[in-house]
């Protein structure tokens, strides 16, 4: 039996276009692009989500555990201000928000 990553990228503001990577387990296992939501099949256990469209701008690595027929839901997006995006080129995971739905 498997679960379920559900993952929704919404539209964010800055720098926001073209396909990000979605890296389970520090694994690249495919790609989103703006306004769209995928599922992918996971194996039940700990696990750790991160996206990222670029070394320079990515997420924050999250952790969640994932059970059999369980549907684990994320949502991301780019930050929408100026001043995240400076910052973001000091510590590159502020840049893209990752949360658990």
């Amino acid at each position: 039996m498997t679960g379920t990553l559900q993952l929704t990228r919404t539209f964010g503001g800055i720098t926001n276009r073209g396909k990000w990577q979605i890296l389970i387990d520090g694994t690249a296992i495919g790609s989103i692009d703006q306004k769209e939501t995928i599922e992918l099949p996971l194996e039940p256990g700990h696990h750790t989500l991160r996206v990222k469209r670029s070394e320079r701008f990515l997420s924050s690595e999250r952790s969640f555990d994932a059970s059999d027929e369980q549907v684990v839901s994320f949502s991301c997006h780019s930050q929408f201000l100026w001043p995240m995006y400076i910052a973001s080129l000091i510590k590159p995971d502020l840049w893209i928000i990752l949360r658990q739905a």
